[in-house]
């Protein structure tokens, strides 16, 4: 009909390449829902400090809730308020997913098979305490509390003792309702895809100056999937002539060390895969640059989505068929220091490369169970592979399993180091001569 077709217009008329301040953010995304009711679900996750709305807009065929089988995924920016572009790329990414739904049938695909979650500012107030755009560091780059928002998660590997601000807070308990499988946080001032882990010990290997996940090669195949789609982020120049990283992607922890990070965060408690983009040498450029920036980052980012269906997805029921929820679901050889769990429908998502692996699925108190699978490369047919567990005992309730906050690879490191008694042994005897003394 003629008034859908001019609203249709409106919207896409609506977005410029400029940057959008919070009023203008807010309508544009209101706008965008209005015009696609049944594509779209506006809602606000919480409250900065300033009390502004932390919008998400939601996107999918089914956007107001999970559906099982389809995987949720989500796009966050501006977590540094004086880091503007991802602000915008993603603004930008909605308007091109809403108008190439049911007239591209790559996007149609995507929308029908991915929830996918974008919220295009976490830090509202420090973006608009930057009064001075500057392609370096300004205040803005904290929240109105004065505390970096990148540093302010639990750390799995050291006491992180920052108190946690109402952003954090509202991002946290976001993770913690949905079911996120793949994630990716917007930066500036670099040119890079960065991965897991940013913290480390020795158990990660840190002491070799790369701390290493358990899924490590799946991190490096999503940091070189963005890099190699964007325009020139593989070529690996980096932003001066000290720094380069080839092929346009490095672990966290060899850049730089960081204790309470968002990714880290994410693929400990939250069960979900999360890099961090570097997107413009500079942090907050001039308007006339975005369209250049979008033009550069375009077809990564709808590249990088469509690895939410890498691997292995399932359920797990119990023998009539109910779903069993918190069952431990996880591949052999890549145990996660918080074990993966199902959710309340009994799913699970395990990112996998292609190859051959044993799943091994375990409720408490049953004997394991064993499923070796082909995994083939499955991103094409927006599907990872399926493949169910069935519990043939008696009917299981659900126990409330939860993984502490306090960091984890921390005690991994007192037990490895343990098993190494001769250190202990000549400290202990050491403190004997000292009190016999």
């Amino acid at each position: 009909d003629l008034v859908g077709v001019l609203c249709l217009l409106s919207v896409a008329a609506a977005l410029d390449f400029k940057y959008h301040h919070t009023e203008e953010l807010e309508s544009y995304l209101k706008e965008v829902h209005a015009a696609y009711p049944s594509l779209t679900h506006l809602h606000s996750i919480g409250r900065s400090v300033e009390g502004r709305d932390l919008w998400v807009l939601v996107l999918g065929r089914f956007p107001t809730h999970h559906k099982i089988g389809i995987p949720e995924f989500k796009y966050v920016a501006n977590m540094h308020g004086d880091e503007t572009v991802g602000r915008e790329l993603l603004l930008h990414l909605i308007d091109f997913l809403v108008t190439s739904y049911r007239r591209d049938p790559v996007i149609t695909r995507l929308l029908n098979n991915t929830r996918i979650h974008i919220m295009p500012t976490m830090n509202p107030d420090g973006f608009e305490a930057t009064k001075v755009p500057d392609c370096y560091y300004t205040r803005g780059r904290y929240n109105k509390n004065g505390e970096d928002l990148n540093r302010n998660f639990p750390d799995a590997f050291e006491n992180n003792n920052a108190s946690i601000q109402p952003e954090t807070r509202a991002v946290m308990d976001w993770i913690k309702n949905e079911t996120f499988v793949l994630s990716a946080n917007l930066h500036g001032g670099a040119l890079v895809a960065s991965y897991t882990f940013d913290n480390g010990n020795s158990v990660t290997g840190s002491s070799k100056g790369y701390s290493r996940s358990p899924d490590d090669d799946v991190f490096i195949h999503l940091a070189k999937t963005y890099s190699f789609n964007h325009a020139s982020m593989y070529k690996g120049m980096g932003c001066d002539n000290r720094q380069t990283f080839p092929e346009g992607i490095t672990n966290g922890y060899s850049w730089y060390q960081l204790e309470g990070g968002m990714q880290d965060y994410n693929y400990v408690w939250g069960q979900c895969f999360e890099i961090t983009l570097e997107l413009s040498c500079c942090k907050y450029p001039p308007e006339n640059q975005l369209e250049k920036f979008w033009r550069d980052n375009k077809a990564a980012l709808v590249e990088y989505i469509k690895q939410v269906h890498l691997g292995v997805k399932g359920q797990v029921t119990d023998q009539n068929g109910n779903p069993i929820p918190n069952a431990i679901v996880e591949a052999k050889g890549r145990p996660h220091v918080c074990p993966y769990r199902t959710n309340e429908q009994g799913e699970y998502f395990l990112l996998l490369l292609p190859g051959t692996y044993v799943i091994n699925a375990t409720v408490p108190g049953y004997k394991s169970m064993l499923k070796t699978v082909e995994i083939p490369d499955t991103t094409g047919n927006f599907s990872a592979v399926k493949h169910d567990f069935s519990f043939s005992e008696a009917s299981i309730r659900s126990r409330v399993a939860s993984c502490p906050k306090t960091p984890l690879y921390q005690e991994l490191e007192y037990s490895s180091a343990a098993v190494k008694p001769t250190l202990h042994i000549l400290v202990l005897m050491t403190i004997m001569l000292v009190i016999f003394k």
